[in-house]
């Protein structure tokens, strides 16, 4: 009798954590980067902060435009030593501007990607703040495929707004 007792025991705690399934959730975090006003908060803040760079570069192409055509209109009339001249300063602001130009790549590159990690930990904040709410027990970022009824971006999208 103990033992029948002892196994009912068992099956009806075993029955109850078998019948219970988890709560999976999934959310695309790329539309999420994409999508969040945060997103668009950090693109202009960048955009503010390499403006001026980008307007110094783009000014210095345009010297070099002009200096090449002047070199070029003017070259038969000019003495070889002006000629030297001339390509020796556009090959000087040619290098300038290339130095200009990988600089502002890697600056850009580097403070983009720091956007991007402060970006991806809000999302990952209000994700955990849903996944805890709303009882999950796993919530996922990658999939082949994920339904409607499981798929919490939109959901994330709002919490990002509010």
């Amino acid at each position: 009798m103990v033992r029948v007792i002892v196994f009912l025991s068992f099956a009806l705690a075993f029955g109850h954590a078998v019948a219970q399934e988890p709560k999976i959730g999934f959310v695309d975090a790329v539309k999420l980067i994409e999508s969040a006003p945060q997103g668009e908060q950090s693109l202009k803040k960048l955009e503010e902060e390499f403006s001026p760079r980008d307007r110094e570069i783009r000014q210095l192409r345009a010297e070099l435009r002009d200096a090449e055509a002047d070199l070029d209109k003017n070259a038969p009339v000019m003495k070889q030593a002006d000629i030297d001249q001339a390509q020796l300063e556009i090959t000087t602001l040619r290098r300038r501007i290339n130095r200009l130009q990988q600089e502002f790549k890697d600056d850009y590159n580097l403070r983009r990607n720091e956007e991007l990690a402060k970006l991806q930990q809000i999302v990952t904040e209000a994700i955990i703040e849903i996944a805890e709410s709303e009882g999950f027990d796993l919530i996922v970022q990658q999939a082949v495929y994920a339904s409607k009824e499981i798929n919490l971006t939109d959901k994330v999208l709002e919490k990002l707004r509010n």
